[in-house]
């Protein structure tokens, strides 16, 4: 599926905006200056850039704790992210609901979610609206290997299939639930063969590959739209990180990590795009440049806002129909 020079700018735009954006939540993090807990989805970018490229404000995704990436692939505002990150006033949920919790349904992002395994079934009842509507969106359920193994995901891809709904789940195998590594947790030792069982299509994608996942994504969001179905996508995307921040990782070794930092998918997408001479390391590091400056404002704004007041504890608490 061939990506035009300004689709690749996205492309890369977007998943660089992720990484600047993690990595600047890591220094306020580790510097005292965000509350609460911080998964970082460095090292994942070209999975969520990969199928939201094909979606627009009118499909739905459901995320995960590790959310982030999510948001800013699917277009939410990076400065009232930020806001919201930091627990600050005018963040996109009110400097209420922190990291694990962000959601733009403006945008289509459904939020992101604390409980493993708790967007599939949120994600099927907009796929279930779509279909029932007949909107011609589709719905995208992002989660982890560990969440592969839950109830409510297993319940979720049965009804996908028994309905026939506009539905696409994105496992992320970043290798481990927490700590608990793949090969003990998942008794089926292949994911993307467990989800076939169910009666749909299911691949197994280079999750780094930001082409592939384009491709794959492509196709499956395609199926979807056409009434054809939903479809699994397992990506294999290591994290760089721990599970959150501040994990000591003792159970990875120091050759694993250096193993993974080697297949960095902007620089995987960098050496590709330049070597074909569809973008040059100039457009590149101007884009660099742009979102650096970006993620300094939003950091900036975030830290001296002003926090959420006590009276905002009971707003937005309940919506009247």
């Amino acid at each position: 599926m061939q990506l035009s020079r300004d689709d690749l700018k996205e492309a890369y735009r977007r998943m660089r905006t992720i990484r600047a954006f993690e990595e600047r939540v890591k220094i306020a993090f580790e510097s005292g200056q965000i509350p609460g807990f911080v998964h970082l989805y460095v090292g994942q970018e070209a999975a969520a850039v990969g199928v939201c490229l094909h979606l627009s404000d009118a499909d739905a995704i459901g995320s995960t704790h590790r959310g982030h990436g999510h948001c800013i692939a699917k277009g939410c505002d990076i400065a009232g992210m930020m806001l919201e990150i930091f627990g600050r006033q005018g963040g996109l949920c009110g400097g209420k609901g922190g990291s694990m919790h962000i959601a733009d349904l403006a945008k289509g992002m459904l939020g992101a979610n604390a409980i493993v395994g708790g967007n599939p079934p949120l994600v099927i009842g907009a796929a279930l609206t779509a279909k029932t509507k007949r909107t011609g969106a589709v719905a995208v359920s992002f989660l982890g290997d560990g969440a592969s193994n839950q109830g409510t995901t297993f319940e979720a891809m049965n009804m996908a299939v028994v309905l026939k709904l506009p539905v696409v789940f994105v496992i992320e195998n970043n290798g481990y639930g927490e700590g608990t590594g793949v090969s003990y947790a998942v008794g089926a030792h292949d994911i993307a063969a467990r989800a076939a069982a169910f009666g749909m299509p299911a691949h197994k994608v280079d999750g780094t590959d930001l082409f592939a996942v384009h491709e794959a994504a492509g196709d499956a969001v395609r199926a979807a739209r056409e009434g054809r179905g939903p479809s699994t996508l397992e990506l294999h995307c290591p994290r760089f990180h721990g599970h959150f921040l501040g994990d000591p990782q003792a159970y990875r070794s120091a050759e694993e990590l250096q193993t993974v930092r080697q297949h960095d998918p902007l620089s995987l997408f960098r050496i590709k795009v330049t070597e074909s001479r569809l973008l040059d390391s100039h457009q590149l590091d101007a884009i660099d440049a742009e979102i650096e400056a970006m993620i300094d404002r939003a950091a900036a704004a975030a830290a001296s806002a002003p926090f959420p007041s006590p009276s905002d504890l009971i707003k937005d608490v309940y919506v009247s129909y």
